[in-house]
């Protein structure tokens, strides 16, 4: 048996994950079922709320209200002075809005501004302080760059009311026009103040601008370095041309002396002098005579007179032609010599006015700043002229600045709370706080009412969640076996004073969770599966008698042989349940000498295959009765004698028995009844289990008002097979 008992220690980690995606953390489910058990405290916790909150309606004095609206200028003249003292563009952008709300809203109630206001009251009602028309009159804004001002005034008074909202109205309207001709007195100081330093900026740049021009002689600097530019431009395009034309007499004048050194004339005249009218003139007379010798050399004889003559003039032309040839270099020289001075005054002209080129770039600049200066110099001041101008025109204008869209009303009708808008603030209210007490409360109980909880506080599997069934709260079950599985259970309570029994139905859905329960237990284990168990509670009114005898029934009813044992030696009752005889039963069968329990053993009425065996009569020392060895032998011969073996014990918090017992089963199954176990409790048990190493199947979740459905039972035990 011990053994078997070390082998289950795998149950605890094998079912970690079991139900872990059945149950969350604490959801709307949960707050509905704190709602649910605390119904009765949120009920009368709103009730008592919306019922004060209706006497106060009822109770109180009507408080009379009433306001008027301001539409008032977004942007100062102090905004556009200073502006124009930045020397930015004067525009219509104003200051940030919410800053400005913050500021009109602090000067509109500070005491500037209210004092007069309340002195004026105090003449009528002298019960009116500052403090108190501070926090009774309410402003609000609306708009973004037009704003507009709301004043609000609630008192008892009517007529005081009015009076007020008046007084108010005219002070605020008077401030705005004091405010603006503040404004533009300051605006014209300011801007007088001015004057004289831009006037005489603007004066100062003037002297620069008229000394610059005189040192340098000049008017606008930018025509000037046109003009320069103009020129430079004719001098370059003249310099390129006579450097073109130089160096074309140059090329002539070095051919012409290299041909006039040649003998023959016909050459030079070829080559260089071809464009010499004169030269031309004897070279054609030259040619001519040649050709006249060449015909008369084939007819004369070279001394004939003739011959002689032609020879005679062509040797006086050829000094002619030489002398026309040097007369023509020497002019050529004399061109080269006039275009080489010619280029170098044209080089010293570009050098100079490359020079004032450069000089005209330095005035250029200082020109501009200088001009660039006087410009803004000048622009500030005219705007500062102008702006001098247009104060002058508003100072003598007496319109107000602020305009009253909607004066004070006539006629005040009570504004105080409704006696029905009081009782729903007060039953919301009420709700609330109702809610938050129930909440608290249900924190404040310790009480486990869900299987979530159990299981975070066990850090066990939850095999079974069993729904509260309202019946068994005064009978005592006895199914009779001629009911359907699926339809209602008849159950028989035990006989009247008539000595009759009277028949009532439990819901399918608790059968089904018995159901369901058993199946988690044999997937506990298949092979071999669990023979017995001890069904035991943390406290003595988690229903552990219930459980042990459903979950047997159920075991039965699947073909299983079981036997239910009730061990509770103190307080036995699961004879008076099922209203059977308790003459002999366990604590007579540990009396005896052979330990013969099948005289003691009863059929249940409920099923063929249910035997119960009654705890018999009460000894003085159970725990020394179940601690025994005679004890241990019983419990080996009834497992062997049956398929399961179910021991209902005392609580675990009361007594020893159930750690002795279970070791010498297969474990304990932990019964915790929702909304009857208290959290110190279960802890304190579960730390005893450890301590004692007793082995633990698993926690049944009895009572629960909200069972799980059967459709997610059936996903859990598939999960648990497939595991």
């Amino acid at each position: 048996m011990n053994s078997e008992r070390n082998s289950h220690p795998w149950l605890l980690a094998s079912a970690a994950r079991f139900n872990e995606s059945d149950e969350g953390g604490l959801n709307l489910g949960q707050i509905i079922a704190v709602i649910r058990r605390k119904a009765v405290l949120i009920a009368g916790i709103t009730l008592g709320v919306a019922a004060l909150a209706g006497l106060k309606a009822i109770t109180d004095d009507p408080i009379y209200q009433g306001q008027f609206e301001i539409l008032i200028e977004p942007e100062t003249i102090e905004s556009k002075v200073i502006s124009s003292a930045n020397r930015d563009t004067i525009s219509d952008k104003g200051i940030d809005t919410v800053q400005e709300d913050e500021v009109k809203l602090k000067i509109l109630k500070s005491p500037e501004v209210m004092a007069p206001i309340v002195k004026q009251l105090q003449a009528l009602y002298p019960k009116i302080t500052y403090e108190s028309l501070f926090n009774d009159v309410n402003i609000t804004t609306k708009g973004e760059k037009t704003l507009i001002l709301t004043v609000s005034y609630q008192n008892k008074d009517p007529k005081q009311v009015k009076t007020v909202l008046d007084t108010v109205s005219k002070a605020y309207l008077d401030y705005s026009l004091n405010t603006r001709q503040t404004g533009i007195r300051r605006g014209i100081d300011f801007v007088e103040g001015q004057l004289p330093q831009l006037q005489e900026s603007v004066a100062v740049q003037q002297q620069r601008l008229q000394k610059i021009r005189q040192q340098n002689n000049i008017i606008d600097p930018e025509v000037k370095g046109q003009q320069l530019s103009t020129l430079i431009g004719s001098f370059e395009q003249q310099q390129l041309q006579t450097q073109l034309e130089l160096n074309e007499a140059k090329a002539l004048y070095a051919s012409m002396q290299q041909e006039l050194t040649r003998q023959e004339a016909s050459s030079v005249a070829l080559a260089a002098l071809a464009e010499n009218t004169r030269y031309q003139n004897l070279l054609n007379q030259l040619l001519e005579i040649d050709s006249q010798m060449a015909k008369s050399s084939a007819l004369l004889l070279e001394e004939s007179a003739e011959m002689k003559t032609l020879k005679q003039q062509r040797q006086n032309l050829l000094p002619l032609l030489r002398r026309e040839g040097l007369r023509v270099a020497r002019e050529t020289s004399n061109r080269i010599q006039q275009l080489e001075t010619r280029n170098k005054l044209l080089t010293q002209t570009l050098d100079r006015l490359n020079r004032d080129v450069k000089q005209l770039s330095l005035v250029l600049r200082q020109y501009n700043d200088i001009q660039r200066e006087l410009e803004i110099a000048t622009e500030n001041l005219n705007q500062f002229l102008s702006k001098r101008e247009g104060l002058k025109i508003d100072a003598a204008q007496k319109e107000l600045p602020w305009r009253l869209l909607t004066p004070p009303p006539e006629e005040l009708v009570p504004v105080s709370i409704s006696l029905r808008k009081n009782l729903l603030l007060g039953a919301i209210l009420g709700l609330l706080l109702g809610l938050g007490a129930a909440l608290a409360s249900d924190k404040l109980s310790n009480l486990l009412y869900t299987s979530q909880e159990v299981k975070e506080v066990a850090k066990l599997p939850i095999l079974g969640v069993i729904p509260f069934e309202r019946v068994l709260e005064k009978w005592s079950p006895l199914e009779e076996r001629s009911a359907p599985i699926d339809g209602p259970a008849r159950v028989l309570m035990p006989s009247d004073r008539n000595g009759k029994s009277q028949a009532f139905s439990v819901s399918p859905a608790f059968l089904e969770a018995f159901r369901f329960l058993y199946t988690n237990i044999r997937l506990l284990k298949s092979n071999p599966p669990i023979q017995s168990l001890v069904v035991s509670s943390a406290s003595s009114e988690d229903g552990k008698s219930t459980v042990a005898l459903y979950l047997a029934q159920t075991a039965a009813s699947m073909g299983q042989r079981v036997l239910l044992v009730d061990v509770d030696l103190r307080y036995p009752s699961l004879h008076e349940r099922l209203m059977l005889s308790n003459q002999q039963g366990v604590s007579d069968i540990l009396s005896s000498e052979t330990l013969d329990f099948n005289h003691a053993i009863q059929r249940s009425p409920l099923e063929d295959n249910l035997y119960i065996l009654t705890s018999g009569s009460i000894p003085a020392d159970p725990t020394r009765f179940l601690a025994s060895v005679k004890m241990q032998e019983l419990m080996e011969r009834l497992q062997a004698a049956f398929d399961l073996v179910i021991y209902k014990a005392s609580s675990l918090s009361e007594f020893a028995d159930p750690y002795l017992l279970a070791n010498h089963t297969n474990g304990i199954l932990l019964v915790a009844g929702l909304g009857k176990l208290k959290r110190p409790v279960l802890e304190h048990a579960l730390d005893e289990l450890r301590i004692s190493g007793t082995p633990i199947l698993g926690v049944v979740a009895n009572m629960a008002r909200n069972s799980m459905s059967a459709s997610r039972r059936e996903e859990l035990t598939k999960e648990r097979v497939a595991y």
